[in-house]
C-alpha cells in the first residue's frame, strides 16, 4: 500500500552542548534554551535547519540526483519546487503576490528536541580580545552537561512535490464563486518524488548543523530511533520516546491495524536491532511500497498557476 506519511522519532545523546542558545539582554552572556521544568530544548526551527543542511549534503553526493536540484539557503528560498528541495519540502512565502499560489505549506514538519530529564548546566568564562586595540571583554557561555534529546520529523508524502489547483463556479454577481473541483499537479517526476522521500529519511540520521558549535562536535545523530511508514496522515508517533510501554504498544497496534510499517533501532541494547538496520529496513520498504501519488500531470510550479506571470518571467531568465 502506498505510503501517505513518514515519521521519524529519535533520541540522541549530547554532551557539553549549546546546540541552540542566544545572547541575553546584556549581550555578553549566552543562555541555553530551557523549559520551566528544567529541561533544555532545541527549537523546531533549529531542527529544521539541521535537517535541510543534511539534505543538502546528501543530495550533493547522491548519484541519482538530477543535476539541477539543490537546497537553497534559508534566507533566499525560491519558488522552484521542481529544483529547490527547500522550496519543496520546506515551503515558502512570496509576500508581494496575492493569493494561494504565493505560499506553500511545508510537507516537512519538526518538533523541538527536548531533554528526557531535567538538565544540569555550567558556564564557560571567555575572554574576547579586540584586534583593533588592547580592549578585552569578559563573556560567559552556558552549556548543558549531558542530555538525551528526543525529537521527531514528519513528512506528508501526498504534498511532496505537488500542488492543488482549484476550480470555482462563478456566481451571478461575477465573484469567484464556489469551489467545485480540485486538480493535483506534481512538480517532479514520480521517481524524483520518491528519491526526495528517501533523502528526508536519511537526513534524520545525520543531524549535525547546530549553532555556535565549531569547537564542540555536537551531533544529533540518533542513538535510538522509531520510524513509521504510515498509510494515513498521522503524527502520533512523534511522542514515541515520551510514551510509557502501554502507550507505545497501543500505538503499534494502531499501525498494525491499518497496514503501516514501523521499525525500531537501539544502539544501547545488544539484543535490539541497531539504528543502522532500522534505517536500512525502512528505506528498503519505502522503495518497495512507494509513496502516494494523486497527481494527474507534471508541471513546473510557475506554470501551474496562471496568475503568477512574474514567476514565469523569472523562470525564463533562470
Amino acid at each position: 500500500m502506498p505510503i501517505e506519511s513518514i515519521l521519524v522519532a529519535s533520541v540522541a545523546p549530547m554532551e557539553m552542548h549549546r546546540a541552540n542558545s542566544g545572547q541575553n539582554e546584556l549581550g555578553n552572556a549566552s543562555a541555553i534554551k530551557r523549559r520551566p521544568d528544567g529541561r533544555v530544548y532545541i527549537s523546531g526551527q533549529m531542527q529544521r535547519h539541521a535537517l535541510f543542511e543534511a539534505i543538502g549534503r546528501l543530495n550533493e553526493s547522491d548519484p541519482e540526483a538530477p543535476d539541477d536540484t539543490y537546497v537553497s539557503n534559508g534566507d533566499a528560498t525560491t519558488f522552484m519546487v521542481e529544483k529547490d528541495l527547500r522550496a519543496d519540502l520546506g515551503g515558502f512565502m512570496i509576500t508581494d503576490i496575492a493569493g494561494e499560489p504565493g505560499r506553500r505549506t511545508a510537507p516537512v514538519s519538526a518538533t523541538p528536541a527536548v531533554a528526557l530529564e531535567p538538565s544540569d548546566t555550567v558556564r564557560d568564562l571567555l575572554l574576547r580580545l579586540s584586534t583593533q586595540d588592547d580592549s578585552q571583554n569578559i563573556a560567559t557561555m552556558e552549556l548543558s552537561q549531558e542530555d538525551h534529546m528526543r525529537s521527531a520529523f514528519h513528512l506528508d508524502c501526498g504534498s511532496l512535490s505537488t500542488s492543488d489547483r482549484y476550480e470555482y463556479k462563478p456566481t451571478d454577481d461575477g465573484e469567484r464563486g464556489l469551489h467545485v473541483g480540485t486538480e493535483t499537479v506534481r512538480h517532479a517526476p514520480s521517481e524524483e518524488r520518491e528519491r526526495r522521500a528517501r533523502l528526508f529519511v536519511e537526513a534524520t540520521r545525520y543531524l549535525n548543523a547546530y549553532a555556535s558549535q565549531a569547537r564542540n562536535a555536537t551531533t544529533g545523530e540518533p542513538q535510538k530511533v522509531f520510524i513509521a511508514l504510515d498509510t494515513r496522515l498521522s503524527r502520533k508517533g512523534a511522542r514515541y520516546f515520551a510514551m510509557d510501554d502501554t502507550e507505545q504498544e497501543r500505538l503499534k497496534s494502531e499501525l498494525d491495524e491499518r497496514g503501516a510499517a514501523y521499525f525500531e533501532g537501539d544502539d544501547t541494547d545488544a539484543e535490539a536491532p541497531s539504528v543502522r538496520s532500522a534505517y536500512e529496513s525502512a528505506l528498503n520498504t519505502l522503495s518497495d511500497e512507494g509513496i502516494v501519488d494523486r497527481a494527474q500531470q507534471t508541471m513546473d510550479y510557475a506554470d501551474t498557476f496562471e496568475a503568477l506571470d512574474d514567476l514565469e518571467d523569472f523562470a525564463e531568465v533562470e
